[in-house]
């Protein structure tokens, strides 16, 4: 079965942006108003991000427990699963962030990975998303022993979080030193399927000079997440090489100053948000689809137009899957 959510990082522009209860509840409400039946959340640390993690939860609404009766409180079914960037540093911990090319790494990997999984079960949710490797600015490609090394990293957290009811779902952004030679692929390949699975995102993937669509096909039987949103750009230029890219590509629109990467599912775009559905459906695919928007200048609105497209263009593919079967 398609579930449909919705992810909360578009609402968190800035670093001391969406800090407060009320704002919290009013995302929650556009989500739910929208058509959507749970929220995805992201990983953070500090006081600013009382959202990002399961202590920074606990203290902001008195316990893991907490949180959920909000979330359902604003007609939303629960938290359907977390994006989670190893490289974050949280200060609640004092960890400095955990590189999964790194072996002497991996037991701080697998911790965090199990402190998110946890919270992530209690809150009714079964996906950890997680960026698998960092962005390729000053990077060369990985080798093979590279490859082999991350394989190992996720296997092991893949098998860490299966313990609490959750699937292990990697995400490849347009960023990513994955892009080159072929690393997905030979990442997905060298990882064990059973634990392991894709977190297909199709502005990413379009960004990325991918077709979302021939990318479902090709990866049918790994993907166990996906992130529809649409792109209104491709990085044919390559800037996903130049050092700091998250900032000088993604947020100042590189060369060209794209003012948005990403835009609603309905707006012209790289991405035909029916046929990835369509093919989505043909393929069986049972699980979640998170619509994103991110970096939305107008969040509630986008949600708003996503909630639309979903409703009365996407869904009713599904629904038509189902009923023809």
């Amino acid at each position: 079965m398609i579930r449909w959510g919705y992810a909360i990082n578009q609402f968190k522009p800035q670093f001391d942006d969406f800090v407060r209860r009320r704002q919290h509840r009013r995302a929650l409400q556009v989500m739910s108003i929208s058509g959507f039946s749970a929220v995805e959340l992201s990983s953070g640390s500090g006081r600013w991000e009382p959202l990002g993690n399961p202590t920074q939860i606990e203290r902001n609404f008195g316990s893991v427990a907490g949180f959920g009766e909000f979330v359902r409180e604003a007609a939303l079914d629960g938290v359907s699963s977390w994006f989670w960037d190893p490289a974050t540093r949280f200060g609640e911990d004092l960890s400095h962030g955990d590189d999964p090319l790194d072996p002497a790494a991996r037991a701080g990997l697998v911790a965090h990975a199990r402190w998110f999984s946890g919270a992530l079960a209690e809150l009714g949710g079964d996906v950890l998303v997680a960026r698998p490797a960092p962005a390729a600015g000053g990077r060369d490609a990985l080798s093979d022993a590279e490859i082999a090394t991350l394989a190992a990293s996720w296997n092991e957290v893949g098998a860490a979080v299966a313990e609490d009811g959750v699937r292990l779902a990697l995400h490849l952004d347009f960023l990513s030193v994955l892009r080159r030679d072929e690393g997905l692929e030979r990442l997905l390949a060298a990882t064990d399927t059973a634990l392991v699975s894709l977190a297909l995102d199709t502005a990413e993937f379009a960004a990325a000079g991918r077709d979302p669509v021939q990318a479902v096909r090709e990866h049918a039987a790994r993907i166990g997440h996906v992130h529809l949103k649409n792109a209104a750009a491709v990085d044919d230029l390559d800037e996903f090489l130049q050092p700091a890219a998250e900032y000088t590509v993604l947020r100042a629109g590189g060369s060209r100053q794209i003012p948005r990467w990403f835009v609603e599912l309905g707006a012209p775009g790289h991405v035909d948000a029916a046929a990835v559905v369509r093919e989505l459906a043909a393929v069986d695919y049972a699980g979640w689809i998170v619509v994103e928007s991110d970096l939305s200048p107008h969040p509630p609105t986008s949600t708003m137009l996503n909630g639309w497209e979903v409703q009365h263009v996407l869904a009713p593919i599904v629904a038509g899957a189902l009923g023809s079967d």
